[in-house]
């Protein structure tokens, strides 16, 4: 009996003093799988998901993420292949320590020696990509020329790793690391660190989206992402998820009732009933080849479509009853593309390609002859009416650079309004008449005449005037399909758009 005391003593103290793997809470939060503590910590953390805000609420200690390991508290899923990581983190209080961090995180593995690398904003401002190439090496580092940052986005394209932050907004400011093996999968996730091993700091990440890209080989208007039906907080920038689509959705309008959206999908039109969160295929007759090019009258009771029609030239424009109907046909031939609706419904403006040449058109909404709007030399797109029914706003190429452009209803005193620094596309006026929103695509990654599915977009915001700076009011991944049409709550307040990912199940619908 005393031999067998011994041995249980024995196995006790070799257990207690056995170091221990983390102890994972598996309880799944959000779209994450689990949260831990990595590393030693003396104080426990603890992660938390607001369902009403649908934002991640994280508490951690350690004594840092540095050297050759790491104490932090860690919020983390599986993943694997190429992905993009975004969120607006902040940290709470003034803390205790300058160098306390938030950020996102991919790790080999949870343990606290693990290779991994971290997008990470510091309590001082200093924002920086760190990194541990193999278990136990020391970290390394490269700061962001931008201090202060709160917009983090990490994204991975194979062993290449790309920190984009930014002050909400301005654009991005971008770092990188390449050559970092990680393996195929691995642990993606939010952290928050003290600096500190007696303190708990507390951290909060909101618009936490996790995006799987377009593969390289992917064949445009053939092969399509899923889709996410999103709507933002002008004033805030808050984004919330309503709808997952495994397929490709595009462009949604907001109905003048505020209780209704309409987008596009396989070439089919549909209605989103927002209290329901449900859509519902609208009748279009015969017409069943609609693009993301549809309008709605400023009534809201008629709404305007553009279908493909091949043996017409291409997209034709035809009006139906936003119920849903029989469908007009409006121009006899194509490409036809349909942008907007004059107030008093009498006119209607598209982007017509007549002799090789895209330019600007009117035609009367119940059909006649067409009215040539612009000739400069390049891509005219985008047209639509301010409220007032005074001015039409558009895009042009004219320049080499795609910038936003106004002109009176005549198609007269044609000016610029952006300067060039973005592709800009698609201004979209607000029912005030006191906003554009619109697209903007960076210039090394597109060709100023194209609109693409699936790159890195803003959506951004300026006064009607033209006048100051565009403020950043989203960071998309998205393109052509995102906001091509009208996509104004009536009270101005609110924008619907799209976004993009390969798997729809990582962003859950935020109910």
């Amino acid at each position: 009996m005393k031999r067998l005391t011994q041995t249980l003593l024995a196995g006790l103290v070799s257990l207690l003093l056995t170091p221990t793997k983390p102890l994972l809470a598996q309880t799944k939060l959000g779209i994450f799988e689990g949260h831990t503590d990595i590393g030693a910590v003396l104080k426990p953390g603890s992660a938390q998901y607001n369902t009403k805000t649908h934002q991640y609420e994280l508490s951690g200690s350690g004594y840092n993420i540095w050297f050759d390991h790491d104490e932090f508290h860690y919020l983390w899923k599986r993943i694997k292949g190429d992905f993009i990581l975004y969120t607006r983190a902040s940290l709470l209080g003034k803390g205790v320590d300058p160098h306390r961090k938030v950020g996102w995180m991919v790790r080999s593995s949870l343990d606290g020696k693990s290779a991994h690398i971290n997008a990470a904003e510091h309590g001082d401002g200093l924002t920086s990509l760190q990194f541990r190439r193999t278990t136990g090496a020391n970290t390394e580092e490269v700061r962001s020329k931008l201090t202060h940052a709160d917009v983090i986005q990490l994204e991975r394209k194979g062993n290449t790793y790309t920190m984009r932050v930014a002050k909400f907004g301005e654009p991005f400011v971008t770092e990188q690391v390449t050559d970092l093996n990680l393996g195929d999968e691995v642990y993606v996730g939010l952290f928050i660190g003290s600096h500190n091993k007696d303190v708990l700091e507390q951290g909060t990440f909101r618009d936490v989206r996790i995006s799987v890209p377009a593969h390289d080989g992917l064949v445009p208007y053939r092969e399509y992402l899923a889709s996410n039906l999103e709507i933002l907080d002008v004033a805030t920038g808050n984004r919330q998820v309503i709808f997952n689509a495994p397929k490709s959705i595009q462009a949604p309008n907001w109905m003048p009732n505020g209780k209704t959206l309409l987008y596009n999908g396989d070439g089919q039109m549909y209605s989103f009933n927002l209290a329901k969160g449900q859509p519902s295929v609208l009748n279009t007759g015969d017409v069943k080849n609609n693009n993301n090019d549809h309008v709605l009258s400023f009534d809201g009771k008629m709404l305007g479509l553009s279908s493909g029609v091949k043996e017409l030239g291409g997209s034709i424009i035809y009006t139906v009853p936003a119920t849903g109907g029989t469908p007009k046909q409006i121009t006899p031939k194509g490409p036809s593309y349909l942008h907007g609706w004059s107030p008093d419904k009498k006119t209607l403006v598209f982007t017509g390609s007549r002799n090789d040449e895209y330019d600007i058109y009117s035609v009367p909404s119940v059909g006649g002859p067409e009215t040539r709007l612009t000739e400069a030399k390049g891509l005219d797109d985008g047209p639509e009416y301010t409220p007032d029914g005074k001015y039409i706003y558009f895009n042009s190429s004219r320049t080499g650079t795609m910038q936003l452009y106004r002109m009176k209803a005549d198609g007269s005193e044609q000016e610029a309004i952006t300067n060039g620094e973005f592709h800009d596309w698609f201004p979209h006026i607000s029912p005030d008449g006191k906003w554009i929103v619109f697209l903007s695509f960076l210039k090394e990654e597109v060709k100023a005449d194209d609109h693409p599915f699936y790159k890195h977009v803003y959506l951004r915001l300026l006064p009607i005037s033209g006048v100051g700076q565009p403020k950043v009011i989203a960071y998309i991944y998205g393109g052509q399909g995102t906001i091509n049409t009208p996509s104004w709550s009536p009270d101005s307040k609110r924008v619907a758009f799209i976004s993009n990912t390969a798997e729809s199940s990582i962003s859950p619908v935020e109910k």
